[in-house]
């Protein structure tokens, strides 16, 4: 079937063999067994590869390797030496997401590779769902013998398994961007806001010298417009670069600058970027701006000059008659003084509480599933290595080598592992049958559900396995592998996202697949033993072993990571809301300060006042922004492992203690104390005679 068919269908045959490598071909990264697709080019009716590199093979002995870019161009020219077959020269480097082929020859060459299969490769007008994938999948293929089918893939399964990543990443991302749009907003309306009802003296100046009411509107707008396109606008383009390299980090493909330019930040969300924040700043502005452009010239310098007194009065007065010393039943009463001002700062001190309490939950959690499962071995020892492309074998057999590494200087347990490679009975997909035996057999702090092996025949699967497969604790399972078929049953779920394991008891996978040898020893080590040490003992002891150190969890430092810079950035910026307004506080009440200090309060006084007042809004911020953390982390959490087919254990969401929440209570205080400290000192340092020179 080639280019266009009736309803709509679209195909393509093209011939496959699989090909053996020599020994010497093992350093192409190709493996021992590669599958050759003969292939026209790189483009066609269905499907595309991405040429990267080189040019497509289109005479004899030439072929396209898929590779992502890690390779270097100046690996074309390397021969491919096979044992049965011709030797292939490569031209040219190409990467499909489908993983269908390991190489491509011209469709002349195929034939002297012997191809014993076609793929056929089919787009359907109608791909909406899998169901219609299925049910036109199986309308083409409903004449070929039973047998025919050895296997598919669709589109929709390659989509989810490229976006796997991503959908992890993404929950906690948009909490914390909408996090941070609501706290640039409420940050955005209290100091564009606060400058304008500061600048009423300006708008009095102004009036008197003949500026119209419209024309006091415009100046003002102006004046905050301008540097908000200019913020949106570097702020768009940092972003743009910041979002570059996390791109690359969660997409297969991309990762090796094979889609560049394919995956980015659309083209609206820039544009709403660049035209959201000046719009929010130009409507922060316009409510008090046209308060102020009603007002007489006298009227508005009055205002900016002499604000109005007896606000907070009944408040402070209440406090006065406490035992709490005057700076502290003064500054106690200020927020009310500018109760709409207050509220926006409470606001954000609340929005940036929630971001450290959801962020001490997320890195908590996050810290627990990295370590998951690896208190259990502290180096891995595989049963084979590879060096200058030739495969090296132990000098030691099974139960030699495990008794060896368990004698080695600093070992504490050791278990192997061994894995059979088999298939899910009826379909042609793979599935691994993980055996253990040894020290500690057991993974109970992954086991979400059910129980551990106890009697043959039981197995514990992946919960991305139980998913995909739409099964439950409790169902049974057939595999195959070498013509024979066994059933098993599923008593436990553990946290993995691979699909394709189960693991059992050792009895249970030598009844199975007898044959098999463990490829991997796990060696628990003592308390305060060196892990590189014992990998140069282990070395030593047989130069067939490659041992390997349990190293950090790269997507725990990456989200673990990426939340405690944007934690930071939130909330420096909720202290900068506070810090605005202390400092429009301290403007406001510049009146108060000077009788306040002709009447002998001290320097000290005055910041203990002002900090004081902002202290209020930072204990009231942190009762309101605790719990909404909590319930941020616990509806976030759960999304970002279904993303990704996993389920947690318990004690990994359950992460609140005493201790923790006593420092998040702390949290929005330093917020407020911090952001409030500098305009304090800068209050305390004015003397009467500057505060009361414009009076």
């Amino acid at each position: 079937m080639h280019g266009g068919c009736a309803g709509g269908l679209r195909g393509v045959a093209l011939h496959q063999a699989t090909a053996e490598l020599e020994a010497g071909s093992g350093d192409y990264g190709l493996g021992s067994t590669i599958t050759v697709v003969g292939r026209p080019g790189p483009g066609g009716p269905v499907g595309r590869v991405d040429l990267w590199a080189g040019r497509w093979a289109t005479r004899p002995g030439e072929v396209v390797v898929n590779r992502q870019s890690d390779w270097s161009a100046d690996d074309l020219g390397r021969r491919i030496e096979l044992r049965s077959g011709p030797d292939l020269t490569i031209v040219g480097f190409a990467f499909d997401l489908s993983g269908t082929a390991n190489a491509w020859v011209a469709p002349g060459q195929i034939t002297a590779l012997r191809p014993t299969a076609t793929q056929l490769l089919l787009r359907f007008e109608d791909a909406s769902s899998a169901d219609r994938l299925r049910e036109r999948l199986a309308a083409v293929t409903d004449g070929l013998p039973e047998d025919a089918l050895t296997g598919s893939q669709s589109y929709l399964t390659l989509k989810e398994q490229i976006g796997s990543s991503a959908r992890a990443y993404t929950p906690y991302l948009m909490a914390f961007g909408a996090l941070g749009i609501v706290v640039a907003v409420l940050i955005v309306a209290n100091v564009v806001s606060g400058a304008v009802i500061s600048g009423f003296r300006h708008i009095g100046v102004l009036k008197s010298l003949g500026f119209t009411p419209g024309q006091v509107l415009a100046v003002h707008l102006t004046m905050i417009g301008i540097p908000a396109v200019l913020g949106c606008a570097l702020g768009t383009a940092l972003g743009n670069t910041v979002a570059r390299p996390f791109f690359d980090a969660v997409f297969t493909g991309p990762s090796s600058g094979v889609f560049h330019g394919e995956v980015g930040i659309a083209p609206w969300v820039n544009l709403l970027a660049l035209l959201g924040m000046p719009l929010v700043c130009v409507l922060a502005a316009l409510a008090p701006g046209l308060r102020a452009h009603r007002l007489s010239a006298v009227r508005a310098i009055s205002m900016g000059g002499a604000p109005r007194a007896g606000r907070a009065l009944g408040v402070q007065r209440r406090l006065a008659g406490s035992r709490l010393p005057r700076s502290v039943s003064l500054g106690v009463g200020l927020p009310f003084a500018r109760p709409g001002r207050s509220a926006l700062t409470l606001a954000a001190v609340v929005l940036g509480v929630t971001t450290v309490t959801f962020a001490t939950g997320l890195a908590t959690t996050m810290t627990r599933f990295g370590d998951a499962g690896r208190d259990a071995y502290d180096i891995t020892v595989y049963a084979t290595k590879y060096q200058d492309g030739k495969e090296i074998l132990p000098h030691h057999d099974d139960r030699a080598l495990h008794a060896l590494l368990g004698s080695l200087p600093g070992a504490h347990e050791v278990t192997a592992r061994a894995d059979a490679d088999a298939r899910l009975a009826g379909t042609a997909q793979r599935v691994w049958l993980e055996g253990r035996r040894g020290d500690r057999p057991r993974l109970d702090d992954v086991l979400t559900d059910g129980r551990w092996v106890r009697h043959t025949g039981e197995v514990v699967a992946t919960s991305a396995f139980l998913s995909r497969h739409d099964l439950e604790v409790g169902d049974r399972v057939r595999l195959e592998k070498d013509g024979r078929r066994q059933a098993f049953t599923v008593v436990g779920a553990l946290m993995n996202n691979n699909a394709e394991t189960v693991v059992t008891d050792w009895a249970t996978l030598t009844r199975f697949a007898p044959r098999e040898e463990p490829i991997a020893y796990h060696v628990k080590l003592r308390d305060g033993a060196d892990r590189a040490a014992y990998a140069r003992a282990a070395r030593a002891a047989d130069p067939g072993v490659d041992p390997v150190p349990v190293g950090p969890n790269s997507v725990t430092r990456t989200i673990v990571g990426s939340a405690s810079a944007l934690t930071l950035m939130l909330a420096v910026v909720a202290a900068l809301g506070v810090f605005n307004t202390a400092v429009l506080n301290t403007h406001d009440r510049r009146r108060d300060l000077g009788v306040l200090k002709s009447m002998g309060m001290t320097p000290q006084q005055v910041t203990t006042m002002t900090v004081t007042s902002m202290a209020v809004l930072g204990a009231a911020g942190s009762l309101a922004g605790i719990p909404l953390g909590m319930v941020g982390h616990h509806v976030v959490v759960p999304r970002m492992a279904d993303a990704v087919d996993i389920a947690l254990p318990a004690y990994m969401m359950d992460v609140w203690r005493a201790p923790a929440l006593i420092g998040l209570a702390l949290a929005g205080l330093a917020i407020a104390v911090l952001g409030a400290f500098v305009p304090a000192r800068r209050a305390a340092r004015l003397t009467i005679a500057q505060v009361l020179h414009n009076e």
